[in-house]
């Protein structure tokens, strides 16, 4: 089970130069059910995600590159490209701050995965996180693949 919220985030009020990132491409087999392919450095896996939005089911398996350049041939919609930074938070919890690029640049967000919903329901998060977008369906990684960068409500 995931448990995640993502937020919109405009700056980050620090530097990242001393944090881990890794840089991510993920291409989708299916949008329903939700089937991704995803190279993260040189780590590759196929995810399969259940709905939802705060909670949701999730299966990863480990692929390898082969099995990554095969399977991106099916995949019709432009990737989501992104570079992912790891920004530890207190209470062991991590900010998993992206930034994305290709038709998606400019847009930021943070997510923050709990091991319970009530863990995630009394997260405060700090303002720098910006706008909470948990339940905003416009900045699931699927839409932002279909649709691109939501206009402003």
């Amino acid at each position: 089970m995931e448990i995640e919220r993502k937020f919109l985030t405009k700056e980050i009020p620090f530097s990242l130069e001393p944090y881990y990132y890794v840089m991510i491409s993920q291409y989708y087999i299916s949008f329903s059910p939700t089937i991704r392919i995803r190279q993260s450095n040189n780590d590759y896996f196929l995810t399969v995600k259940g709905k939802g939005h705060l909670a949701r089911e999730e299966f990863e398996l480990p692929i390898t590159q082969q099995q990554y350049q095969s399977l991106q041939k099916k995949c019709d919609a432009p990737p989501i490209i992104k570079k992912r930074y790891y920004v530890p938070l207190q209470y062991n919890i991590t900010a998993e701050i992206d930034f994305y690029e290709g038709n998606l640049k400019g847009l930021i967000t943070t997510e923050v995965e709990f091991s319970s919903e009530e863990e995630a329901n009394a997260f405060v998060a700090p303002l720098w996180f910006g706008k909470d977008v948990t339940f905003d369906f416009r900045y699931k990684n699927t839409n932002l693949c279909i649709h691109g960068i939501p206009q402003p409500e």
